[in-house]
């Protein structure tokens, strides 16, 4: 089983007052890892939308394990951990630049049809592109 996995500087611009990175930016990431996913699994989003469907994300979590500063060089690790006919469960972790646990991130996105805002299910010749980067074990 594979993750897709990428690693990111952090920028003055993404730094809060508190002098770490900011919530929003793990969001970001997150979109960097999806996209990462789906393009790894050969369904990159501008493929699929010319087929007439997308992904929505319909719930984020982030638990936040150390703070990542300005000079961290970030190391991103992005999975499937649940598949179902319409929706997947996407998994992140992120790491500081000695290797530590930063952050851990979860998604729920589904698949939906672009002219009727419906969910759409995978078909058959799509759902078992998704079994390489299918890691049902290191799901919480």
């Amino acid at each position: 089983m594979n993750k897709v996995t990428f690693e990111l500087s952090i920028y003055t611009f993404q730094i809060d007052f508190m002098k770490h990175v900011s919530n929003i930016v793990y969001i970001q990431w997150m979109e960097i890892g999806r996209t990462r996913l789906l393009e790894a699994i050969g369904m990159p989003v501008e493929k699929i939308a010319e087929q007439g469907f997308g992904p929505v994300l319909v719930e984020s979590h982030i638990a936040y394990k150390k703070p990542l500063v300005l000079g961290d060089q970030v190391k991103v690790e992005a999975w499937f951990s649940e598949l179902a006919q319409a929706s997947a469960w996407l998994e992140y972790r992120f790491y500081n630049g000695n290797g530590e646990l930063a952050a851990v991130g979860r998604q729920r996105g589904i698949f939906v049809d672009i002219v009727t805002g419906k969910p759409r299910r995978l078909s058959a010749e799509e759902r078992p592109r998704f079994d390489p980067y299918l890691i049902v074990a290191d799901a919480p």
